[in-house]
């Protein structure tokens, strides 16, 4: 059996104040995020590193595929015979999936995968994907045109 990672502690006040500011911009200088949250500047930069050690937090350059010279984009559901998290496990690998969540209804897993074009995607899909053992069929849904994408949800 796989083990289980043990429970994150739960965030204080303060970092969940770093990580709002940050949502807001990830490039805001820690000097600055220390004055809003009433910490110095040494201090939020440990903060900030335990959060992305943690893998509570990450702080990357989100782009649009399309904009980037990646010419298709899709999201495929995946229906699994068995064991779902075996199969999480193989698609995890894949350089192609940026997005991967195993979820209720009409699919198991619902991957996110970010070709170079049409030809890549269905080797991806059909030579990679589908020859995961359990993967019993698959759905795929083309991206036409990103309208938004947002990641200021806050912290709860």
């Amino acid at each position: 059996m796989p083990r289980r990672q043990p429970p994150q502690p739960p965030l204080d006040d303060t970092s969940k104040a770093i990580i709002e500011q940050l949502q807001e911009d990830g490039r805001r200088p820690y000097a600055a995020i220390g004055k809003a949250v009433g910490l110095s500047e040494a201090a939020v930069r440990q903060r900030v590193q335990r959060l992305q050690e943690s893998g509570i937090m990450q702080i990357v350059a989100v782009t649009d595929p399309l904009q980037v010279g990646f010419a298709r984009s899709a999201m495929i559901g995946i229906t699994v015979d068995g064991d779902v998290g075996a199969v999480a496990d193989r698609m995890e690998q894949l350089p192609e999936v940026d997005y991967l969540v195993v979820c209720a209804g009409s699919f198991d897993i619902l991957a996110e995968i970010v070709a170079e074009d049409d030809e890549h995607l269905l080797e991806v899909i059909n030579g990679q994907v589908r020859a995961i053992p359990s993967v019993r069929s698959t759905e795929t849904f083309m991206y036409l045109k990103l309208r938004k994408q947002i990641y200021t949800w806050g912290t709860r």
